[in-house]
This record gives structure tokens, C-alpha cells and sequence, in this order.
């Protein structure tokens, strides 16, 4: 529904008592009520009207047989009922012709324009300020508006008309401006479907902040992205931003102006290519919570926020994280409850950010956080985590202190906690796991099965030596015997002395005459 632009000519108004009701013992007259192109009910009885009559007779002189008189017996008749519903809706419709232009306040309140009626509703408003905005400002307290009062403002300035159309200085929209002006904290809540008893869709209606020259802080909920204008403006004082189910694209709440130009850059950058526009960074945003909205990818657009220090994106469409490598100042990410499958290189792409929380995704894998050298409090909770051996991925981080796993599948295997913590060897005294301190009984288990593990890696190396040791030995008999290269010995010369050959005749012949020589006797005694 697209919103109804308020002319500068007063709308035409209309007023009819459609019907009544009993309640208790008394009856209830239904009033429809249409300004231009809005209309809404209004319900009251008898009594509320007499109340209303004796106002505007003190304030503005209005005939007393105007309304109609009051009934004792058979009050709550069908005749009388119908009969006083025609004389009430004439009466009514008097007064609005009686005040075509300037609607007294009593009547104004009583037919709810300072909920549902520009001017009405800019009236209560600055009424509200004129007795309570220097109190709220030096409380220092947010301050609560909805878009319909917004859209009634800007719709008021774009008039060429007085600032206290009614005469009544209380009423004078200056309240309203001199208070958003020195405003510091805001927060702008909207409606799902129509407001009250009305036909007005509150996101179809567009509202300038281009009014607040003073904001520190604000938080937009329930809004559409589409029907803020000004927030631009905000850029140089604004040092936290919050805003929840509004959009659907980062891009449309820190560049909304992006859509006029094919390219842009924001000042200070060096860019290699011609640009159309540079445009300002958000000079003091170090807190931005994005959260609860529907965004799918973290775009260009956070490079107008270099300061950012706290970057909640948590329950959205994620499905990678790209870009935040531009965000040097990054100390806490909030990325839980998006549709992340896997974080490849996270230290590229998060820097030395201090908490990570990526609870609530479909993480089954943590090879890509193991440089996070500076991470701190690291949150992995509702996600796909089965096995153990993925926690050696951030057991060497040397800062980890709080560690939350639970809600995994991990979490079934007996002994979860204290083999966890043995992934961090001789820090797991120094880690909470699953918000619950490490105990004594934990830490004595945890050197036991370090010490195990331990004797299990001498173990596998001293295998692993015999295995190679064995497997060399093997090798070396397999292998055939080297071959020489050395030439062969060159033949004897013919100055040699040659010596005489030995044969078996000269070699009996020998042995004969050591055998006679050893016997001399035998000889003799021959």
C-alpha cells in the first residue's frame, strides 16, 4: 500500500456512528472516522460524549441542545439506541463543520486524531515535549517514536503552513524541532499490518531523519528500508546503529545512495577505475547490529564503516562471509544463526577479532580457524560437529579461554569434556568449555590422557624407526652386488722373474725326501 500524501488543503473528514453494542449494563456507539484516505473506529458511549460537550462549551461556547438530551428509563432499547445513534452522528458531524480547519483538542482526542491524523497526531507530540523534552534530554534516556509520527512530521514541514496552526503554543511544532535537534539516543518502532483501529500501514509510510542533527545512537525495528530517508545524514555524529527486521541488504541501510549511481567509492580509497561518486564513511559507527533481518551476503557496502568494532549479523541468510577483511578495527563478529557450511581461511577474511560466534549454523569442519591467533571467546554451539579430532584445529590458540560446544553431536561421546580439553594440552586449565569451569577431577583425567597420548606418539615413532629400519635392511639384501669399476690388473712384464711352476710330480718327489730325513733310522737298521 503506497502511502496517501496529505494535501495542504485540510482533508476531507467524515464521521459516521456505524453501529453500538451492549456492554455491561450500558451501550457502546461505534464511530467510523475517515481523513482522506485513512479512516478508523472509534468506540464510546453516552457518557464520553456528555463529558465532551461540557468542554467544548466551557472552551468554545457550543450550544448546549446540540447534543442530545440524556435518557433514564428503557436507555438501552433497541428504538432508543437507534434513534440516538442517528442524533449522535448528527452531532457529531456539526462540530466538525462548526471547526472546519482548527479541530478543538477535546474533540480531537475524542475522535483520535493524536493517533491516527497528521495533525493531530504532531499536536500531541509537540504538547508532550513542550512539558517533558527538557526533562528526557538531560536524563539522557532513548527516546521512543513510531514511523507514523515521523511520517506526520515530515509531512508537516513539507507544508506551507504555520508552525502552530491552532493557536495553541503548547501544540507548536518548534517543540518538536529544538527537541530533535539535541537528541542523542532514538529508537523507531513500527507495526506488523495495520495500526490500531486503522486501515494505515505503517511500512508504507516514508520518514526523513534528516531532522536529528545531534544522534549518538539508533535503533530501527520492524521498519521497511525503503521508507527511511535522511539516515545519511547521521553519518558524521552516529556512533552506534541497530536495526532489526527492516531489510534485506546491508547495502540499503550504510549506502542508501547507491542506487543513484553505477559506481561508487568511499573517500579516501584509491580506486584503479573511474567512479561516479565518492561517498563520506560513517566517521564515529563503531557498534552495528544487524541482526534479525534477511540479509544473504555482506556486501560492499562495509567499507563505509572502517571503525566498526562490533558487527552483529547474527540470525540472517548468510551463507559465506566475504568483505569484513576491510574492517581493521574488528574485535567482536557475531555470525550465529545464519547458513554457514564451512569457513575456509578465516583469519583473512576476520583479522584479530577477540569473540567469534557462529552457534546456530551447519559447521561440521574447523580447519579454517586455526589461525585465529588472537581469539578469545570462541562460541560453536548448535552446529554439526561430530568428531573429536576437528577440535586439534583451535587447540593450539593461544589465546582461546571460553570455548562453547554444546548442542553438537560431539557432545554424546562419554568422557566429551575432558577429551576436548585435552586437545589443548597444557592450557586446558586455563578453558571454560560449555560455560562450565574445568575441574581438579577433569584435569587429573586430562594428564592421564595426556600422558597416554603421549606414550602412544613414542610409541608410533619408535614403530615407525623399526618399520624403517627393517624396511632399509630389506632393500639392502634385495639389491645385487655392486659392480666394480676399477680396470683389470695389467699382465706381467717380460723382466719378471718367473717362477717355476709347482706340479704334482715335483710335489710327491718333496714330500718323500722330508719323510726320509725325518727316519733316518730305518735306513740303518736295514
Amino acid at each position: 500500500m503506497e502511502s496517501a500524501p496529505f494535501l495542504e488543503e485540510v482533508s476531507e473528514r467524515k464521521v459516521c456512528v456505524v453501529g453500538s453494542e451492549l456492554v455491561e449494563n450500558y451501550t457502546v456507539y461505534i464511530i467510523d472516522v475517515t481523513d482522506g484516505q485513512h479512516r478508523w473506529t472509534v468506540k464510546h458511549r453516552y457518557s464520553d460524549f456528555y463529558d465532551l460537550h461540557e468542554k467544548l462549551m466551557a472552551e468554545k461556547k457550543v450550544d448546549r441542545r446540540l447534543l442530545p438530551p440524556k435518557k433514564i428509563l428503557g436507555k438501552n432499547s433497541k428504538g432508543l439506541v437507534e434513534r440516538r445513534q442517528k442524533e449522535l452522528e448528527l452531532y457529531l458531524q456539526t462540530l466538525l463543520q462548526q471547526f472546519p480547519e482548527a479541530t478543538p483538542t477535546p474533540l480531537a482526542t475524542f475522535l483520535h486524531f493524536h493517533l491516527y491524523e497528521i495533525n493531530g497526531i504532531t499536536s500531541a507530540l509537540a504538547e508532550e515535549l513542550f512539558h517533558k523534552g527538557e526533562q528526557l534530554l538531560q536524563a539522557g534516556e532513548v527516546f521512543s517514536l513510531r514511523p507514523l509520527q515521523l511520517y506526520a512530521v515530515s509531512q508537516q514541514l513539507r507544508l506551507a503552513k504555520p508552525t502552530c496552526f491552532n493557536g495553541d503554543a503548547k501544540t507548536d511544532l518548534g517543540h518538536i524541532l529544538d527537541f530533535t535537534c539535541r537528541l542523542r539516543y532514538l529508537r523507531i518502532s513500527g507495526t506488523i499490518g495495520p495500526v490500531g483501529t486503522s486501515d494505515i500501514q505503517e511500512s508504507s509510510l516514508a520518514f526523513d531523519l534528516s531532522v536529528f542533527k545531534s544522534l549518538l545512537q539508533i535503533e530501527i525495528c520492524d521498519c521497511s528500508s525503503h521508507q527511511i530517508r535522511g539516515l545519511s545524514c547521521l553519518r558524521s555524529s552516529l556512533v552506534t546503529m541497530s536495526v532489526h527486521r527492516s531489510t534485506e541488504s546491508m547495502m540499503s541501510i550504510l549506502v542508501p545512495e547507491a542506487s543513484e549511481f553505477s559506481q561508487w567509492e568511499p573517500e579516501g580509497a584509491e580506486s584503479g577505475c573511474p567512479v561516479t561518486a565518492v561517498v563520506p564513511v560513517w566517521r564515529n559507527l563503531t557498534t552495528v547490529d544487524m541482526s534479525h533481518n534477511c540479509i544473504s551476503a555482506i556486501d560492499s557496502s562495509v567499507k563505509l564503516i572502517p571503525k566498526v568494532e562490533f558487527f552483529d549479523l547474527s540470525y540472517n541468510q548468510l551463507s559465506s562471509v566475504e568483505n569484513l577483511q576491510h574492517l581493521y578495527n574488528l574485535v567482536h563478529v557475531d555470525l550465529s544463526y545464519n547458513s554457514l557450511r564451512v569457513l575456509e581461511a578465516a583469519h583473512t577474511r576476520l583479522g584479530n577479532i577477540k569473540t567469534l560466534s557462529l552457534s546456530g549454523n551447519q559447521l561440521e569442519r574447523l580447519t579454517g580457524l586455526s589461525k585465529l591467533y588472537s581469539l578469545v571467546n570462541l562460541d560453536l554451539s548448535h552446529n554439526q560437529l561430530a568428531q573429536l579430532e576437528e577440535i586439534r584445529n583451535i587447540g593450539s590458540l593461544p589465546c582461546l579461554e571460553k570455548l562453547n560446544l554444546s548442542s553438537n553431536p560431539m557432545c554424546i561421546i562419554p568422557d566429551y569434556r575432558t577429551k576436548v580439553l585435552a586437545q589443548f594440552g597444557d592450557r586446558a586449565a586455563e578453558v571454560c568449555l560449555d560455560c562450565k569451569v574445568t575441574t581438579e577431577k577433569e584435569l587429573d583425567t586430562v594428564e592421564v590422557l595426556k600422558a597416554i597420548q603421549k606414550a602412544k606418539e613414542v610409541k608410533d615413532r619408535m614403530s615407525g624407526s623399526d618399520k624403517k629400519i627393517s624396511e632399509e635392511t630389506r632393500l639392502s639384501a634385495a639389491a645385487p652386488p655392486p659392480l666394480s669399476s676399477s680396470p683389470p690388473p695389467p699382465p706381467p712384464s717380460s723382466s719378471a722373474v718367473a717362477l717355476p711352476a709347482v706340479t704334482s710330480s715335483s710335489f710327491s718327489s718333496s714330500s718323500c725326501l722330508a719323510q726320509q730325513a725325518a727316519c733316518p733310522s730305518q735306513g740303518n737298521h736295514k
